[in-house]
């Protein structure tokens, strides 16, 4: 056992996000990513809530997503360039496997709302370490999509619902780069009493 502690710490120290863009097939098949789902579904969760929950957009789907995505865009913008659509169809088309992760608070629970929003983040970040651990990369991204009325609506999503993520998985095409991690100096502190 301690071996594979030794491994899952070295994992650990080393994990890295991927790029969605550098993700390229394969990516998990249908088991693999109901692995991912039931690993993922195993976070830290305040009264056994689930307040999350997870939208699959199937590879056949992602055609009718980058629509979805396009009709979004243009809510509430002059003429969108070429440039700008063609950013929003190549999000909808990267990587193998794209999961979209909403955060779905129980509103009558005793549980406060920060703890059910922290579950779900918990959530990402172990769908990130399951596919890790069945030999892919994965990216949480954000950005626009995820704050549109119009996406999030267009996905399904029930009231008091929100986007927590888009979360892409494959294989990466290259070497994953580490990057700046912060000075354990600056987020680490003793507390001293009074």
């Amino acid at each position: 056992m301690l071996n594979d502690l030794s491994s899952l710490a070295a994992y650990l120290a080393s994990r890295r996000s991927a790029r969605p863009r550098d993700l390229v097939a394969p990516g998990p098949d249908a088991a693999q990513l109901h692995s991912i789902f039931e690993i993922a579904a195993r976070s830290p969760d305040h009264g056994k809530l689930a307040p999350w929950r997870f939208i699959h957009i199937a590879r056949d789907k992602r055609d009718s997503f980058a629509a979805m995505l396009e009709a979004a865009y243009r809510v509430g913008r002059d003429e969108p360039g070429r440039l700008e659509i063609e950013a929003v169809d190549r999000f909808a088309h990267q990587a193998p496997e794209l999961v979209v992760l909403l955060s779905s608070p129980v509103e009558q629970a005793k549980i406060p709302l920060w703890e059910q929003e922290l579950s779900c983040g918990a959530v990402a970040m172990n769908m990130l370490h399951a596919a890790a651990a069945l030999g892919f990369g994965g990216g949480w991204v954000t950005g626009w999509a995820a704050y549109s009325d119009a996406v999030r609506n267009g996905l399904g999503a029930r009231d008091g619902e929100k986007i927590a993520g888009f979360l892409f998985f494959g294989t990466p095409d290259s070497e994953l780069e580490e990057r700046v991690r912060p000075s354990l100096d600056h987020v680490v502190s003793e507390w001293a009493p009074g």
